[in-house]
Order: C-alpha cells, then sequence, then structure tokens
C-alpha cells in the first residue's frame, strides 16, 4: 500500500473521526453558565444562607451552587478543601438553611475519551516511524513494499530518443540494431540456430553517451523497457537487493520480449571477496541473485539486460562471462568524423551563423566526449544570448571551448607588468619549443590571459587523431612541457612556482615511459609496478614490489636522464632562437592572444630539429652567479615596460598552478 493511498483511505477517515470525537467531549465537558467566584465569597454565601443549592465536584476540585436570587456561581478548592466544604454543606443543610440541598459528585470519564487518551499517543508514534521508514526507502512511496522494484517502465507516452539523436558510437549502434532486430523479428535468427543475446555491457569514459544509447534502444525497440540504476537495489535492510533484483526479473519474463537497462552496475556488480572495501554482504547477496536471473537453472528467455559502466576492471568476472553478457561494447571518446555528427545533432534546431564552421569545432576538440561537444554548444548559446546576438557565430564556438577546457576568463585578477612578462616568456617558451620540435603538435594559440587555475596557457593540437604514441612524440612533449620553466632560467635566472604542473606532467611522462612502456636502453622492455589495479578493492595491497632497490634506483635515475635530457634541448632552442622568444613575448604583451596564424608567423625564422642529441646533465646551464645575457629587444622590453633589467621572480602565491603549460591535446 501506497503512502498517498494510506493517507487517503480509511484511516484518515478514522483520524478525522477521533479528532472530531475528542474535540466535542473536550468542549461538553468543559462548557459552563456558571459565574466564577472566589473559594471564600462561596463560603460567606453558604454561611450567611444564601444558597439555595449546591453540587461539590471532588474531581474537579470545583463547588457549583445556586444562590436564593436564581444566580449561578462556581468556584474552585484545593486539595483538603472538599472535607471542609461538604461538612460546611451538611451543617447548613442541618440547618434548613439549603433547602435545595446539596450533591457530592465523582464523575466518570467517557470509555471512548478514555481508550482515546490511552491509545492516541501509540497511533502518534506508529505513524510517525511509517512517516520515516517512508523516507528511508526513497520518497515515501513504497512504505511496506521493501522487495519490490523500482525500475521505471518506459512507456509509449515517453518522448523517444532514437538511434538518429544519437552520432560518434556507429559501432555501438550497430550492434544495438541487432538487438533490436532479435526483439522484433527472432524467427530469422532462430531459423539457424542463433540465440538472442542476453545481456550487454556498454562500457567506457563518462560522458561518452553510454546512458544515451540505452534511451535510443528503448526508444527503436517497441517492448517493455525497464530502466533502474545499480544503486537502487541495495538498501540497508538485508537482503531487500536480492529480493528486488528477483521482482525486476519476473515483471520482465512476465512481459517478455523485453528490455532491462541497469545504469552504473558497478554499484551492486563489484568483485566479490576483494577484502577492502568490496566485502558487503548486502552488495554480494544482492550481485548473486543476479548472476542467477542472467543466467540460472531457469532457461526461460526473452529479456535482454543492457548495462552501462565507467570502470569495468572492477566488475566481477562471473558477471562479464558469455552466457550473461555476451557482448561487451566500448563506448570510447569520438574520433573526428564522429565529433563532427555529435556538434551537428546538437547544433540541429539552434541559429548557426553562417561563419561557424563545425568542421574546424571538431578538428579543435580532440579528446572531448560527447558531453563536452553538448556543453561547447550550449555554452556558445548562452554567451550569444548574453550578448543579445541572433546567431552563434565562430567566435563564440571558439571561447566556448576555451571555456569548458580551461574556464571562464578571470578578469578580476590584475596581474602587474612584471607578472605579465614573466607570464609571456613562460608561455613562450611552451610555444617556441614546441614549435621546434619535430614530434610535437603544433601550436594552436597562445595567451596571457588568466581563465580558470591558470594565469596564462599555451595550446599545442594534432592534426588527426592519434591512438599510438611514439618515444620520440613522448620525449618532443617533455622538452615543450619544461619549454616554460627553461625560459624563466634563461631570462629571469630563477624558476617560479607556476611550472609546478609541468614538472608533475612531465614526470608522469618519464616514468611511465620507464616503468610501463619500455622505452629506456637502460632496463629494456620490462614492466616495473603493478600499476592503478584496483587498489582501493584491496586487490594490490598484499602484493610485494617486483623489482629489487637497485631496479628503483635505476628507475629513479632513468626518470632523471630523460627529463634533464628534455630541458637541455629546450635550453638549446631557446638559446638558438632568443630573439624570436622576445619578439613572440612582446606579441604577447600587446595582444595577449595569439592565434595559431600569427605565431607562425612569429615563429617564421624556426627550423624544426630533425636530429636530437644525448643530453645527461645540466651541463649548459648558467652558473647561479652569472647574469644572464640581454639581447636588443629585452633592453627595449625592460625599457618600456619600467622595469629594472633584470626582474625579481614572480610572486610563488599568485603564480601557484597559474603558468600550466597547456602544451598536450587534453589539457
Amino acid at each position: 500500500m501506497e503512502l498517498k493511498r494510506f493517507f487517503r483511505g480509511p484511516l484518515l477517515l478514522v483520524l478525522l473521526a477521533v479528532l472530531v470525537i475528542t474535540i466535542t467531549l473536550g468542549w461538553a465537558n468543559s462548557g459552563s453558565s456558571y459565574t466564577q467566584k472566589d473559594t471564600g465569597q462561596i463560603v460567606q454565601m453558604i454561611q450567611k444562607g444564601q444558597i439555595k443549592s449546591a453540587v461539590l465536584t471532588d474531581k474537579n476540585q470545583t463547588i457549583q451552587v445556586t444562590a436564593n436570587d436564581g444566580k449561578q456561581y462556581e468556584a474552585d478548592f484545593i486539595n483538603g478543601q472538599g472535607i471542609q466544604l461538604q461538612n460546611l454543606l451538611q451543617s447548613q443543610y442541618d440547618k434548613g438553611q439549603l433547602p435545595g440541598g446539596y450533591d457530592v459528585q465523582i464523575p466518570k470519564s467517557s470509555a471512548l475519551l478514555s481508550i482515546l487518551e490511552t491509545f492516541i499517543p501509540y497511533l502518534i508514534i506508529a505513524l510517525f516511524f511509517f512517516f520515516l521508514l517512508s523516507q528511508m526507502q526513497g520518497g515515501g512511496s513504497r512504505v511496506m513494499n521493501f522487495g519490490k522494484s523500482r525500475a521505471k517502465l518506459i512507456t509509449k507516452d515517453t518522448p523517444k530518443t532514437t538511434f538518429a539523436d544519437v552520432a560518434g558510437a556507429d559501432e555501438a549502434i550497430e550492434e544495438l540494431q541487432e538487438i533490436k532486430e532479435f526483439l522484433q523479428n527472432p524467427a530469422k535468427f532462430q531459423a539457424i540456430g542463433a540465440k538472442i543475446p542476453k545481456g550487454v555491457l556498454l562500457y567506457g569514459p563518462p560522458g561518452t553517451g553510454k546512458t544515451l544509447l540505452a534511451r535510443a534502444v528503448a526508444g527503436e525497440a517497441g517492448v517493455p523497457f525497464y530502466s533502474i540504476s545499480g544503486s537502487d537495489f541495495v538498501e540497508m535492510f538485508v537482503g531487500v537487493g536480492a529480493s528486488r533484483v528477483r521482482d525486476l526479473f519476473e515483471q520482465a519474463k512476465a512481459n517478455a520480449p523485453s528490455i532491462v537497462f541497469v545504469d552504473e552496475i558497478d554499484a551492486v556488480g563489484r568483485h566479490r571477496g576483494a577484502g577492502l572495501g568490496g566485502g558487503h554482504d548486502e552488495r554480494e547477496q544482492t550481485l548473486n541473485q543476479m548472476l542467477v536471473e542472467l543466467d540460472g537453472f531457469d532457461t526461460k528467455g526473452g529479456v535482454i539486460v543492457i548495462a552501462a559502466t565507467n570502470r569495468p576492471d572492477i566488475l566481477d568476472p562471473a558477471l562479464l562471462r558469455p552466457g550473461r553478457f555476451d557482448r561487451q561494447i566500448v563506448v570510447a571518446q569520438p574520433d573526428l568524423t564522429g565529433r563532427k555528427g555529435i556538434l551537428k545533432v546538437h547544433a540541429r534546431g539552434k541559429p548557426i551563423a553562417p561563419d561557424a564552421d563545425l568542421d574546424i569545432i571538431a578538428r579543435r576538440t580532440p579528446g572531448f566526449t560527447g558531453a563536452d561537444l553538448a556543453n561547447v554548444i550550449n555554452e556558445a548559446a548562452l554567451l550569444t544570448a548574453r550578448t543579445n546576438g541572433k546567431q552563434i557565430h565562430m567566435a563564440a564556438l571558439e571561447e566556448a571551448i576555451d571555456r569548458v577546457m580551461t574556464g571562464p576568463e578571470r578578469k578580476s585578477v590584475l596581474l602587474s607588468e612584471k607578472e605579465r612578462k614573466l607570464i609571456a616568456y613562460h608561455e613562450g617558451g611552451h610555444a617556441l619549443v614546441g614549435h621546434a620540435m619535430a614530434n610535437a603538435d603544433p601550436v594552436h594559440k597562445v595567451t596571457i590571459i588568466p581563465r580558470g587555475r591558470a594565469l596564462g596557457y599555451t595550446m599545442a593540437l594534432p592534426t588527426e587523431d592519434k591512438f599510438l604514441t611514439t618515444r620520440a612524440e613522448m620525449q618532443d612533449q617533455l622538452a615543450m612541457l619544461l619549454g616554460g620553466r627553461t625560459a624563466e632560467e634563461i631570462i629571469f635566472h630563477e624558476p617560479t612556482s607556476g611550472a609546478a604542473n609541468d614538472i608533475e606532467k612531465a614526470t608522469q611522462i618519464a616514468r611511465a615511459m620507464v616503468t610501463e612502456y619500455g622505452m629506456s636502453e637502460r632496463l629494456g622492455a620490462r614492466k616495473f609496478g603493478s600499476g592503478d589495479a584496483e587498489p582501493f578493492l584491496g586487490m594490490d595491497r598484499s602484493h610485494a614490489r617486483d623489482y629489487s632497490e637497485e631496479i628503483a634506483s635505476a628507475i629513479d635515475e632513468e626518470i632523471k636522464r630523460m627529463i634533464e635530457a628534455a630541458h637541455d634541448e629546450a635550453w638549446e632552442v631557446l638559446v638558438e632562437y632568443r630573439d624570436v622568444l622576445d619578439n613572440l613575448v612582446l606579441q604577447l604583451l600587446e595582444h595577449e592572444t595569439l592565434s595559431r596564424k600569427q605565431v607562425l608567423e612569429v615563429f617564421a625564422p624556426v627550423q624544426r630539429r630533425s636530429v636530437r642529441g644525448t643530453y645527461t646533465g645540466y651541463g649548459k646551464r648558467l652558473p647561479s652567479d652569472r647574469p644572464p645575457v640581454m639581447s636588443p629587444k629585452e633592453l627595449a622590453l625592460s625599457a618600456s615596460s619600467g622595469l629594472d633589467g633584470i626582474p625579481g621572480p614572480a610572486n610563488g602565491q599568485a603564480l601557484g598552478y597559474g603558468l600550466d603549460g597547456g602544451s598536450s591535446e587534453n589539457d
């Protein structure tokens, strides 16, 4: 029985009746036509023989009298006075001064009222308990049906999402189209002995469209579609999750053929017996029941389960085997063609200006998911509406990409000329080294405008989608990451805290090259360590390190050698093209943001390095007691800005996380 019906049914009528009776009886008992007087005045009237009759109510401790002139009076008395008043009335009665007599009453309360007074508190407590229970069960709609499934049945009246609304996931759509054909025309497959798949697992990064694909299947299938989240199975009561799984599959089998969609199945399908973080008995019971329903002793079919998760690596192996989830479909980040299709889907119905080229936007957004691209279109529409525009222009789309990647402009940040110059050299170092490296991605944009947590950034974008990365590309990426810090050392002779994020990324890349990718000539093609294999599940806690202390020392030395080699190569590029760096800084200080075309004009004298040298240390760095050499352009720059020839280091607090290189496609 649902809570709303529970209160609208007979119980509500009973509560109203009890309330009316209680108020009526209370009013009837409390109603009186007697005039209140002091007890002493009543006693004087009795002693003077002015009273015709009297009624003494012992329980209420009141005395009601009728005077000789017919008026009625009432007074209260305290404990102990009742006997005295009774003796006084008896004495007056014996003297004949109380012609109407007197009466002593001990009123009896109503049996119904006594019952109500006894049980109403318990009734209120019981109703309060039911209310709390309903809240724990999710909003008060299922008070007693703990074990009932909470799946939503998608009806024909629900707005439909079809495969036409999905782009960038052609392989997944093809697999799900076959599921649709299985349901609509099973004879076609049964004729050659094919069995309908029991389960389809969609997995991939967040925002790639897994739930959208499930909604599209619901719109295309034409069969009952039950949607539920993995977290809806497990509650605080033991056995509720397993009961809900049974009820869900009973409903689905009763309406077969049907589809059951379980979103975020990792909430209930985690690896069993993992120890830390995975020993929840209720979750394991729920998973056991789901395994039985998917492929148990009961072979009655007709139900297809579609599940979605971001973490297939933490799912129980018994859940992933064929016969349960026969098909496992990767819904990955879209490629260039997929991004174009997604942008067109989300731009449908919006006033896109003729100068807005979605193909260019697709090339500018490598690594973006479908949700990111939808956010880009929406941000551009919001920016257009904010300026009272009628059409979404290319400038709004470009600004939207920057907002999604790095955040909105921080117009409240007021930088000094010294800090602006430092930031310009830092970002110029990234851009110049990245342009000079033969295997680095082309520099697309350089800016010193604060945005998000960054006080400036350099954006490098690949010309095409990449799925593999070579060692030379990683080495060039290391050099580009260290270009900002190297420029600080050359120009200001002292690094700042703004390169913290660059150093972090460079260390991660170098460590991965040595320990995961086998790109160290000294250590060879070996993997060191177990990586990030589910440490939060306790599956890596008891594993001993699989390499010796000598190897650990060698790993540290190799990481240091790679980073120093990249640093020295960045040093050589910046020293060789110092005049180009100064020219770039002048342009940045004047325009604040340089597009790819402007950057290429500045970098026209720079030749890409085709041969990599072998570097082992910091041999090419200037001694700490020797000031850096200033070029004529830098001298002119310092004079025009009113600064000393060698500016001091910038404020570390202000530039913390500020000078992120932004030199990879994911920045």
